[in-house]
């Protein structure tokens, strides 16, 4: 399965500096001075929703890279073997629920704190918590699309298409891997059936960005400009080794922007960082949350 994520795997920088460490209670001080901060989220964000993440604390892949969009397009045993596995995958990725760190973000936007959450994850987990304000950078993994007509539709009605047409997978169990995707080693995936476009029998695809693709273009754009017009960054859950995440910090660290992460391990902007807070996500944004409302309650009291 593919790593939905920028193909733009450029070599890594050194990283000659530690970021200063904090914790909730820093963070939290530091947020309260900001009143815009551009968000990204990474797959740190989801792993306690029961998605697992592609990369251990080192930033290193825990398993085999994922497919590359050329190698799906153009072999259609890869296809088969994509599908194959993502049938029994999204048992369990299509059900996964927001956990505390979405919904401390769904928190922070409604306080009026955030501007726009771009988020490198394909679960729409943010949505699902009550963000508005969110691009998903890497598209939606409940989409699939046509890569002919371009014709769109909700993966739940593709899902009972290749059911359909693969009865005997449907029983089929495997360990849970990233973003809808299970691990099935050793099989024949030779006999997997994928149907083609129902409307012109084109390739179907997630409509999600393979290895391989460009993000599109207004994403970029529309990220860009609210990283431009915020005062802060925070990078929640990401190790920022896709340069399509690491490359609005390297900017927010171009405009002399502060720029917070909370990342268990390392991240590939370590070197760029004003603060990090090497701890699970959703507990620390959620104490985050906690402090900056009573701190406005007692601002409240006292006027």
């Amino acid at each position: 399965m593919s790593l939905v994520g920028d193909p733009s795997l450029r070599r890594m920088p050194s990283l000659p500096a530690e970021p200063r460490p904090g914790d909730a209670k820093a963070l939290a001080e530091a947020l309260q001075q900001h009143h815009r901060v551009f968000t990204l989220t990474g797959a740190g964000c989801s792993t306690a929703s029961g998605i697992p993440d592609y990369r251990d604390r080192e930033g290193k892949w825990k398993r085999q890279q994922p497919v590359l969009f050329r190698a799906f397009m153009g072999d259609p045993l890869m296809r088969a073997r994509y599908w194959a596995r993502s049938l029994v995958g999204w048992r369990s990725f299509g059900t996964a629920s927001p956990n505390p760190a979405h919904h401390a973000l769904t928190a922070l936007e409604r306080s009026g704190r955030l501007g726009l959450l771009v988020t490198q994850n394909v679960d729409g987990l943010h949505q699902a918590a009550g963000s508005r304000r969110v691009i998903d950078l890497h598209g939606r993994l409940d989409r699939v699309i046509c890569m002919s007509c371009r014709q769109g539709s909700r993966r739940a009605a593709w899902q009972r298409l290749l059911e359909d047409r693969n009865a005997r997978w449907i029983g089929v169990d495997a360990p849970v891997a990233p973003d809808g995707d299970a691990d099935l080693e050793g099989v024949n995936f030779s006999s997997f059936d994928v149907p083609g476009c129902p409307a012109c029998g084109g390739i179907v695809k997630p409509d999600v960005v393979f290895f391989g693709e460009g993000v599109p273009v207004w994403r970029h754009t529309q990220a860009t400009a609210a990283l431009a017009s915020s005062d802060a960054m925070l990078v929640a859950g990401s190790s920022l080794m896709v340069y399509s995440g690491y490359r609005y910090a390297a900017t927010a660290a171009r405009l002399g922007k502060p720029l917070y992460a909370v990342n268990l391990g390392r991240t590939r902007a370590d070197h760029l960082l004003t603060m990090k807070v090497s701890a699970a996500v959703g507990a620390t944004l959620d104490d985050v949350v906690t402090r900056l409302a009573l701190s406005s309650q007692r601002a409240a009291s006292a006027r």
